[in-house]
């Protein structure tokens, strides 16, 4: 008999998200279903504003990656209105946004995926001394891996654990058996998640140097950036260099090793070495790093280029047609089901919620629980597609596309690191691949970001305007948009502008693409694709199931609701979208 197993919520993310998912009686999963399960309607919020606040109310859309949409609306109403900020403001705005993917990326492997793959009790049984000399097997310098730094994590923890305060570590499936690292590997993986826990007040205040505070930084203007004084003074500049380095260190002697060795351990489990999801894949040039080139560059592969570049045979890999992107909401709360190009993109709200499990077995169902609607709306992410397809967006995507345009810093990245564990490139299509594709994104950035910071340097010396002028003519209107990568993968936001004020704003987000429920035709997003074929060892731990959706780093729509421990309503509260006092 199926069983239906509900995960509710998924925690360690950004935001709210349900999986439920049907297994089989051998506990492979035959259906899957993603459902985020709250609205704050940002773009709703926007309409009638000036443009040049968009930037500032977009940033709201996250607590997390607050810079990469406070630089889409900055950057979405310059492209409507025809604005080329100088040089300069585009180079600070690449140094800000290497704060963010290193802060970002770093504190994703450690803090919300990292315990997917460490197992941090059995790290209470290892030999420091050991475990200090492994550390060694991944990097000729590591970090934080000492004898006797080691003793101490080790000590910590155990006092941990006896009080019985485990914090972030409590509730977890500890023992689970597709853990596959050594008590010695899990001790090195735990060291190093204390030592990102310091990291991240370095990324914070790199960030902070030209943005003014982290997060939710102040620097960006339709025009350009005001971080004039910052960028004149040496001592800042020399503060942000020394801020980066630190960083980079961080990535090469802790992240990166820990991959490595993450790799080799897992390198046979199965649950790890699946879950692609979604074959088609798409990116967009981000990282412009001197006056004509970006670190990371734009295009769209389909899934039969993808298998033909694992297997070594022609591929190929196709330019963007902005005019393809279309969003529906068949199975999503939305009144509006039709596919909409995002210009013309509707935001209404259609809450129809969960039904009751017809009987408390209802496919397997062990206890009452509100289940979705499987023939209706069951999410609040709507379904993205390109000339009618699902795509899968994020760091996978993007080294992939870009390791088969020949971008040169990727491809050295990327074989490198397959020579150093061994594994081959096919081990890309898998959530192992996904993870090891974020840290080389990351790497990646924490080799060549610089390049940018000494183009701006050189740049100084002949120019140090920073902003350019521009007018709002009312009689007119105006579109335009920003497409671009951001840490979970290609971020858009689309305006409409009449009478000065913003017509329609729609954003679509890296996480609408992967998370988005069925469309019309049935298509799966790329969460639900990847859970299709998954075979779970304990039901009741579904650890497999979380390790891969933690692949993607979800970050859906995040906002601060209040409900009690039984989910019952404390408190209903109606917002004007206007702003105005209700």
């Amino acid at each position: 008999m199926s069983k239906r197993i509900i995960v509710d919520p998924i925690t360690r993310i950004e935001g709210h998200l349900r999986v439920e998912v049907i297994v089989d009686d051998d506990n492979k999963v035959t259906e899957a279903y993603a459902s985020s399960t709250l609205w704050r309607g940002i773009e709703t919020i926007l309409k009638g504003r000036d443009p040049r606040d968009a930037g500032f109310f977009t940033q709201r859309i996250c607590g997390v990656c607050t810079y990469s949409h406070y630089k889409a609306g900055i950057q979405a109403v310059e492209n409507a209105l025809g604005i080329d900020p100088p040089l300069n403001a585009k180079l600070t705005r690449t140094l800000m946004n290497a704060a963010l993917f290193l802060h970002d990326h770093t504190v994703h492997f450690y803090h919300l995926h990292g315990l997917d793959w460490v197992d941090v009790v059995s790290a209470l049984s290892a030999d420091p001394r050991a475990a200090s000399q492994e550390a060694f097997k991944y990097t000729d310098s590591p970090i934080a891996t000492g004898e006797d730094e080691l003793a101490a994590v080790q000590k910590r923890v155990a006092e941990f654990v006896k009080k019985g305060h485990l914090g972030p570590f409590a509730n977890a499936y500890w023992g689970h058996p597709t853990y596959k690292l050594t008590p010695e590997q899990n001790l090195i993986a735990v060291s190093h998640y204390l030592k990102a826990l310091q990291m991240q007040r370095t990324a914070a205040q790199m960030m902070a140097v030209f943005g003014a505070k982290q997060p939710h930084p102040q620097s960006l203007s339709v025009g350009g950036v005001t971080c004039i004084m910052d960028l004149k003074t040496p001592t800042r500049l020399a503060e942000y260099l020394q801020k980066f380095q630190e960083m980079a260190d961080f990535v090469t002697r802790a992240y990166y090793a820990d991959v490595v060795m993450a790799g080799g351990a897992y390198a046979n489990e199965p649950s790890v070495t699946g879950g692609l999801g979604v074959a088609n894949l798409f990116t967009h040039e981000e990282f412009q790093i001197n006056s004509h080139e970006f670190l990371f560059e734009s295009g769209v592969m389909m899934a039969e280029d993808v298998i033909n570049l694992i297997n070594g045979v022609a591929y190929n890999v196709q330019d963007l047609d902005e005019t393809k992107i279309t969003e529906e909401a068949i199975h999503s709360w939305y009144e509006d089901d039709e596919p909409l190009h995002p210009y013309d993109g509707k935001t209404n709200p259609k809450y129809t919620g969960f039904k009751d499990a017809e009987t408390i077995n209802d496919k397997g169902v062990l206890a009452p629980s509100k289940v979705i609607r499987e023939d209706g709306k069951y999410s609040w992410v709507k379904s993205p597609r390109y000339d009618g397809k699902p795509l899968q967006v994020g760091p996978l995507a993007n080294i992939v596309v870009n390791y088969a345009k020949g971008n040169k810093r990727v491809q050295k990245a990327v074989n490198d690191f397959l020579a150093k564990t061994g594994l081959p490139i096919a081990i890309v299509a898998s959530t192992l691949g996904r993870t090891a594709c974020r840290m080389l994104e990351t790497k990646i950035i924490a080799d060549h970001a610089l390049e940018a910071f000494n183009a701006l340097i050189e740049n100084l010396k002949v120019d140090e305007s920073t902003f350019t002028t521009y007018d709002i003519d009312r009689n007119k209107e105006y579109k335009g948009r920003y497409i671009g990568h951001v840490p979970r993968g290609v971020l858009s936001h689309w305006v409409r502008i009449k009478n000065g004020v913003i017509e329609n704003y729609q954003a679509v987000v890296p996480t609408t693409w992967n998370a988005s429920p069925k469309d019309a035709q049935g298509q799966r997003g790329s969460y639900e694709e990847s859970l299709i074929g998954l075979k779970i060892a304990d039901l009741s731990q579904p650890l497999e199931i979380v390790r891969i959706i933690h692949s993607y780093d979800p970050c859906l729509a995040c906002a601060v609701h209040v409900m009690d421990t039984k989910g019952n309503e404390l408190s209903n509260y109606k917002v004007n979208p206007n702003g105005t006092s209700c």
